[in-house]
């Protein structure tokens, strides 16, 4: 490590027992790694310099921003050198004229959006980590968020990269222009790699005028297939609304004993429902979501009339991890996604599942998107249970692929979920990503046994 330490300075390279056990662990459950060193880089230059190093010394290299994966795409590898990007937190240019933003890798996701908001302008990826994750893992792991049915994900915001290679070679991917089909779209193959094919370290983003307006409605469901059929009708009407968002009856009951919103204890299903833009659509487009909501059966539904109800409302689906946190000693969210027209089996499955292995989970997420989030409320420590967690998820997985749909919208395979991904994609496509990986990492050291094995 002295070369390190020569590199960056003993402040800046950690390896001291009690000093790593930060770095041992993702926001991912029941996994945990201690890692050789800990170092962290304040340029790409640093960045490629590390990777000379571990490249000559054959050592492996995990990059991490703020840890809050939810894959295990950042726990580290044992005897391997954990690189953090936090402290490359730098806005480098807002281009107002040009609707860009240029940001360092460690840069807090919140406050590109926040920076964004003061002239007038959009970021819209909104992961529900985004006041702690960073952008470079945002990118790394193509993450979606709540505004991902209107707006995209990540991948539709990112114009341009600064990559760093595993033999220290610092590229420039994509440019400036709204249009450009010069060659590859090298930069793409980057978004969503979870770090296994380089470490980047800057990224252009693209923004967007900010809506005029919008309208929050919140509707309650005493069946889960009319929440289902709601969104259904909805999306049929030709409403695309910004957020489409549902709870579950077991999400409902820990939401409302942790934030007191004044939530019905009764309903099965909970529909978080916005619309932004210009005034007069805005409106129109909440009535029409209203209106569908009552005629597919809706028990009830809420209408923001101030900004500061609508906050009160969009509490009731922004809270539901943080909810079910407290509920059990270890909490598994995890992530399928199934065509729309599919959500109403995926769930009713869910729910048979869960009382067929004897478990907790509660279901949220992104309904307008088919993305759902069952979480498992288990303890790590029980291994009987944890055995049923690991044959519930593989039935889980099984069955959204079996109805057009994948293991994962949004969280990434990483560790966790490389073991069904053969199932999802076939040992052909991992076949063609093993070659990609070999190419641009013939050591195979950046974050070596994720997505897939060696």
């Amino acid at each position: 490590m002295n070369e390190l330490i020569a590199l960056l300075g003993t402040e800046r390279v950690l390896t001291a027992p009690e000093d790593l056990i930060p770095y041992s662990f993702d926001g991912t459950a029941a996994l945990k790694q201690r890692p050789r060193c800990v170092v962290f880089a304040k340029t790409a230059e640093e960045v490629a310099a590390v990777l000379k190093f571990a490249s000559g010394q054959g050592v492996p290299v995990v990059t991490r921003g703020s840890g809050t994966g939810l894959s295990g795409g950042s726990l580290p590898v044992a005897g391997g050198i954990v690189l953090c990007l936090a402290k490359m937190d730098q806005v480098l240019k807002l281009d107002e004229k040009n609707l860009t933003v240029l940001v360092e890798t460690g840069v807090i996701t919140q406050k590109i959006a926040e920076l964004a908001d003061t002239v007038g302008l959009l970021y819209p990826p909104d992961p529900g980590s985004m006041k702690i994750s960073t952008i470079g893992g945002n990118v790394a792991e193509n993450s979606g968020g709540l505004r991902g049915l209107k707006y995209g994900v990540t991948r539709d915001y990112v114009m341009g990269l600064e990559v760093v290679l595993a033999d220290g070679r610092i590229l420039w991917l994509g440019s400036q222009c709204v249009k450009d089909v010069a060659g590859y779209s090298i930069k793409d193959v980057f978004i969503g790699s979870e770090g296994t094919l380089g470490v980047i370290t800057k990224v252009l983003l693209k923004l967007v005028p900010k809506p005029r307006t919008k309208k929050t409605l919140l509707a309650t469901f005493s069946r889960m297939d009319a929440a289902a059929e709601t969104v259904s009708a909805i999306i049929a009407d030709k409403i695309i609304p910004c957020t489409l968002e549902f709870l579950d009856k077991i999400t409902i009951k820990c939401v409302e004993d942790f934030a007191h919103i004044g939530l019905p204890l009764d309903a099965e299903a909970l529909l978080l429902m916005e619309t932004d833009g210009h005034p007069a659509v805005v409106e129109e487009e909440a009535r029409r979501m209203e209106a569908i909501a009552r005629q597919h059966g809706a028990d009830s539904v809420t209408v923001a009339q101030t900004a500061e109800e609508a906050t009160r409302l969009a509490t009731a689906r922004r809270s539901a991890f943080s909810a079910l946190a407290r509920v059990a000693p270890t909490t598994i969210l995890e992530d399928a996604t199934v065509p729309r027209s599919e959500l109403a089996k995926m769930i009713r499955f869910t729910q048979e599942v869960a009382v067929r292995h004897q478990l907790r989970i509660a279901t949220f997420g992104h309904m307008g998107d088919g993305n759902l989030h069952p979480t498992f409320l288990t303890d790590e420590r029980n291994a009987p249970e944890m055995a049923r967690v690991e044959h519930a998820m593989q039935e889980i997985f099984d069955y959204a692929v079996k109805l057009g749909g994948t293991i994962t919208g949004e969280h990434g395979v990483g560790l966790a979920k490389k073991k069904f991904l053969p199932g999802a994609i076939g040992e052909a496509s991992i076949g063609l990503m093993r070659q990609l990986k070999k190419s641009l990492d013939p050591q195979g050291l950046l974050n070596p046994g994720k997505i897939f094995d060696p």
